[in-house]
Parts: structure tokens; C-alpha cells; sequence
């Protein structure tokens, strides 16, 4: 899934009106599992000047990249952590952990041939699901559209949910955000 469909999901489930961190760790749990993807590519891509198709097509399959991506997309971890949250009734850390395996069932779910190991320390196995939430050859176009669509619902749930300027803002721009890579992705693999 795209990293804002991410937010907003995680924001639908987790983030309550008037709770602030609570709201903040809902947030935050959604985008961890993306961040270190984020800040290696935007390293390689905009300081070392790597080329987009090294990056996303060499540097993100290899073993160093993945390496990581195992640590911050582990259910094992995030479920240990979860469950210590659940048990100490502890809500922070029920937003942050349940966003963020949210964020990675979306994922297992979504990633045809660029899936990660979701079970790690257990195991490096890593689930290619016959459906991705991007690519056209694996139902992506359905699958982004419908993306598209929950992401647009659980925008109006949460602004009707938060009444803040600041919270509504965030919101109409996430729900932005999601629209953009569905239009990319459209135009990018449009049959010529």
C-alpha cells in the first residue's frame, strides 16, 4: 500500500479526538514500517545521486537494505510489542504498535515480488502475494482504485471524527497524497 493509505488507515483505527498522543503514536506506528525505506532512498537518491532504477530495482532487493527492512517490518517484534501494550492497557503503545502491524498486514497482503520478511527473527521467508497494490500484472489497478476509494472514506470518517484546523488539514492532505502514486501509476504503465 502507499505510504499515505498507511496513515490514514492507521489514523481510522487508532487516532482519537482529543487524545493527542494517542493520535501522534497512531501516526507514527503507520510510518515506521515505510521510514527507513524512506530515508535510504532519499539518501542515495538526492545526496549520492544513485539512479532511481539502482536504487529501486538493485539497492532495495539487496541483502544490506533488507537486512533492514526485516527489523522494522517484523510482526514477530511489533506483535511482542503489541501484546505488552494490550496487557498493561497502555494506549500510546496499543496505537503505535497496532498501526504499524496495520501497516504490515496491508503489506503482506499487497506485495507481489516486493514483499518483506514479515516473519523475522522466526524466519527470512518473505510471502509473494498474487495480488499488489501497485502493479497492473497483478490486479494493481483494481487494487489501487480500491485503495483509493478506503482511503477516501476513512478521510471523511476522520473529519468527522477531528474538528480541529490542524488535524482537517492533515487529513484533506493525506487524502491528497494518496491520490497522487494511483495517478503516477496510471500514467507510468498506461498501454501506448
Amino acid at each position: 500500500m502507499n505510504t499515505p493509505a498507511h496513515l490514514i488507515f492507521g489514523m481510522a483505527v487508532f487516532a482519537r479526538a482529543g487524545r493527542p498522543k494517542v493520535t501522534a503514536a497512531a501516526l507514527t506506528g503507520a510510518l515506521i514500517p515505510d521510514l527507513s525505506l524512506y530515508l535510504m532512498a532519499i539518501w542515495h537518491l538526492q545526496i549520492l545521486g544513485t539512479s532511481p532504477d539502482v536504487v529501486f530495482g538493485r539497492l532495495y532487493f539487496s541483502d544490506a537494505w533488507q537486512s533492514i527492512f526485516r527489523v522494522d517490518n517484523s510482526m514477530i517484534l511489533w506483535g511482542i510489542a503489541l501484546t505488552v501494550g494490550m496487557m498493561f492497557r497502555l494506549p500510546v503503545t496499543i496505537a503505535l504498535c497496532g498501526a504499524a502491524m496495520l501497516h504490515l498486514i496491508g503489506d503482506f497482503l499487497l506485495h507481489h515480488d516486493d514483499g518483506r520478511a514479515h516473519f523475522w527473527p522466526i524466519s527470512n521467508w518473505i510471502f509473494q502475494s498474487p495480488v499488489s497494490y501497485w502493479d497492473p500484472r497483478h490486479f494493481g489497478t483494481i487494487v489501487g482504485a480500491a485503495e483509493v476509494g478506503a482511503s477516501i472514506l476513512c478521510c471523511a470518517v476522520l473529519w468527522l471524527r477531528f474538528k480541529g484546523v490542524g488535524m482537517r488539514i492533515l487529513i484533506g492532505l493525506l487524502g491528497l497524497l494518496e491520490f497522487t502514486p494511483f495517478i503516477l501509476f496510471a500514467v507510468m504503465f498506461a498501454s501506448p
